[in-house]
């Protein structure tokens, strides 16, 4: 069987200040620190109704980031656009969003499966056809509050710390889908859980 290399990943959030540093938007967190780390720069793409990163990752591969800006509930339409731009398979497309499953500190890296009531997710199966794309769920707990509430609010200060360290554990689970494949990354990062007294 042969590796499973990402070459687009997107991270989903919400357009607008407001949602900005909001659980919700964990996704474009993730790929903001990628990019940092890699030293992209972001550009406005209309086409695509995003913001879109690219360069040359670690891997020595040409790697693109993906911000869509269509709101969450409208993510595939940016990412549909992308990958027929691109001609790119949907194997080959990672998906970074929150999920209210996993406890803060937890992540979760699957070559498959369903949207699991994520909005946006549902919006890029629909578009894509198929939930044949590998993705990367980052744990925000399910709280005391509403859904909605809950999701759209923000991490406390002590939540900060460990999400500071998850984005960095992120990074480290992405390059090694890149050099060793996805199924590689799960094996390393899926049952690593950073706790607020830093063990990991």
């Amino acid at each position: 069987m042969s590796l499973v290399i990402p070459q687009l990943i997107v991270g989903l959030g919400n357009p607008e200040n407001k949602y900005e540093g909001t659980r919700h938007n964990i996704g474009f967190a993730a790929v903001e620190q990628i990019a940092s780390k890699w030293n992209y720069s972001w550009q406005d793409n209309r086409r695509f109704t995003g913001l879109i990163s690219e360069g040359i990752a670690p891997n020595k591969q040409k790697v693109r980031l993906l911000k869509p800006l269509t709101y969450m509930n409208l993510s595939g339409q940016s990412v549909r656009a992308a990958i027929d731009w691109y001609k790119y398979s949907p194997e080959t497309v990672l998906v970074i969003y929150d999920d209210m499953d996993l406890p803060v500190g937890k992540m979760r890296m699957r070559l498959a499966g369903s949207d699991g009531g994520h909005n946006g997710m549902k919006s890029i199966i629909a578009h894509l056809g198929t939930q044949k794309f590998p993705r990367l769920r980052i744990g925000i707990g399910r709280g005391n509050k509403e859904s909605i509430n809950h999701v759209l609010g923000r991490f406390s200060q002590a939540q900060d710390q460990i999400i500071s360290k998850v984005l960095a554990q992120t990074v480290d689970c992405i390059e090694t889908s890149l050099f060793e494949g996805v199924e590689k990354a799960m094996s390393l990062y899926n049952n690593k859980i950073i706790e607020e007294n830093n063990q990991i």
